[in-house]
């Protein structure tokens, strides 16, 4: 019985979780009504309150699961090359790609700074693709295939540099473009070549490859 009500408990949420995130990714966050939410769930709306205490607790798990998501969307995309700088790009692309899902634009994108405020957005999103594209800004820069520089405030500008143009494709924004875009100002953080070679860098290649990629927030 023990197993069972578990098994339950779990069900019951992620009807929840599903049935949330459908109605906050088509209708935006402040025209969902939790009760209707639980009882197009399928549950009482004393379920949904003993599970996520308040429409914000659903919205923050929903939140939590579609960050989730995209990082392995991301990570992925980035995995199927070996070579850092292919990961790097790769990761990013799959980041603007996600412009054009509804749960990503409107709860990741539109809802969550406001509804969560900006520094609990930062943390779940820094939990994630943020860390993962400091890391992999790091494993280029040791690579000497970008300049060796503090991380972290590069990683913060193309984050932002790639919500910006994930909305805009969610608008209509013609995404090859912004592809192009991207490549050109992570072109201008590369290396040339010649240079690494001169300074004892090396390009990425078998054996400096990255495990996480970097998507962009």
């Amino acid at each position: 019985m023990a197993v069972n009500r578990a098994e339950q408990r779990a069900a019951t949420r992620q009807a929840l979780l599903a049935e949330g995130r459908q109605r906050f990714a088509a209708d935006g966050y402040h025209h969902v009504v939790l009760a209707e939410v639980a009882r197009a769930a399928g549950v009482t709306k004393g379920a949904a309150y003993h599970h996520f205490e308040s429409k914000a607790g659903l919205f923050r798990a929903v939140v939590a699961e579609v960050q989730r998501e995209l990082g392995e969307r991301v990570a992925t995309e980035a995995e199927r090359y070996e070579d850092l700088w292919e990961q790097l790009r790769a990761g990013c692309r799959a980041f603007l790609a996600a412009g054009t899902d509804p749960a990503v634009r409107r709860i990741l994108l539109v809802d969550a700074p406001t509804v969560l405020g900006w520094d609990e957005w930062r943390a779940l999103d820094e939990e994630s693709s943020a860390r993962h594209l400091a890391e992999a800004l790091a494993a280029l820069a040791a690579a000497g295939i970008i300049a060796d520089q503090p991380v972290e405030p590069l990683a913060r500008l193309l984050s932002g540099a790639m919500n910006e143009a994930a909305l805009w494709i969610a608008g209509g924004g013609d995404p090859r473009a912004a592809e192009q875009a991207l490549d050109r100002l992570l072109a201008g953080l590369r290396i040339p070549d010649v240079l690494q070679a001169h300074a004892g860098g090396v390009p990425a290649r078998e054996g400096h490859a990255a495990r996480t990629p970097p998507p962009g927030e």
